[in-house]
């Protein structure tokens, strides 16, 4: 993989190398070009960055140039709800090793319902009935369900399942340790769920592939991703509205004014067909949500603009 950080120097300019004035330029006229290019990206994303107090973790990863940038790469971000993709993964994997079934129904224990953010909740406040696994996966990773996500976590077998399973996919740089009511039971516990946000890329990476997945999983999870309501001014944010966004969000609750976590990862799929993954990480901050979103959304805008788009 070709990897550019912030202080690197390497080639982004991917359409400067097909223009037709190319043809005419001096020997190291593309190497020059694509240093500035890489100066202003570089230039555009810390001043981004600067509009919030917090830690700005990102990795974007072009899947079929395999162009790369991270910031803050080294990082352990908490992951919060982002969480939801890779449990999902993990979940699939079940249904491809024939011990669950995409159409089978799975009963929801009152017991299961904790005061949080919970659509599967509202909609069945007495809880008691059964659900089919595919309506909690589209309920967890596209409305970011918390109780339908410990519902999933329990079927499969705890959280250690599903941080062993995307290790084993080679993703090693992730932890998932705690659902969503042990979360909610204590501040602190939401940073034992941390990445690095090129953990990220690297799983948009395999999912794009589909080298993890059954054919028809791989495309069931991609599909949800699609459909995702939440985080609409994240990634999406400033992006033309007929391009298509496939992202999981992740937002903490708020204390004493500081945010912990505001997330959004995901696919974008370019004009030309390529598709970024994108992964940011917006953690410790006390600006404002709709600045922090604002963040995430320019990162993106940028990446797309000026990284890879060609534009």
């Amino acid at each position: 993989m070709k990897r550019i950080c912030l202080a690197a120097t390497a080639c982004l300019a991917l359409a400067a190398c097909s223009s037709p004035t190319a043809r005419n330029q001096k020997p190291g006229d593309s190497a020059m070009a694509a240093t500035d290019k890489t100066a202003s990206l570089r230039k555009t994303l810390n001043n981004i960055v600067a509009q919030t107090d917090g830690k700005v973790g990102v990795a974007i990863l072009n899947l079929d140039t395999r162009d790369t940038i991270t910031l803050n790469d080294t990082a352990h971000f908490p992951m919060q709800s982002t969480f939801k993709f890779p449990i999902a993964m993990a979940v699939l994997k079940q249904v491809d090793e024939g011990k669950l079934q995409l159409d089978q129904p799975v009963f929801i224990d009152k017991r299961s319902y904790f005061k949080t953010w919970s659509p599967l909740q509202d909609s069945i406040p007495e809880g008691n009935a059964n659900v089919p696994l595919s309506r909690l996966i589209s309920l967890m990773v596209s409305q970011s369900d918390n109780v339908a996500c410990d519902v999933l976590l329990k079927l499969i077998g705890g959280e250690a399942v599903a941080n062993d399973y995307i290790h084993s996919l080679g993703v090693t740089d992730i932890a998932i340790v705690a659902g969503e009511q042990k979360m909610h039971a204590a501040w602190d516990v939401q940073f034992a769920n941390w990445c690095r946000p090129s953990a990220y890329t690297q799983l948009l990476d395999i999912l794009n592939k589909g080298t993890a997945l059954s054919k028809t999983s791989n495309n069931f999870l991609l599909g949800v991703m699609y459909g995702t309501t939440t985080g609409p001014d994240r990634i999406r944010g400033l992006l033309p509205k007929n391009v298509q966004v496939a992202h999981k969000t992740g937002t903490s609750g708020v204390q004493n004014g500081l945010a912990a976590a505001t997330n959004d990862v995901g696919f974008i799929v370019l004009p030309n067909g390529q598709k970024l993954a994108v992964a940011v990480f917006v953690s410790l901050s006390h600006a404002d949500e709709p600045t922090r979103d604002k963040v995430i959304a320019q990162i993106a805008k940028a990446a797309y603009d000026h990284a890879f788009s060609g534009n």
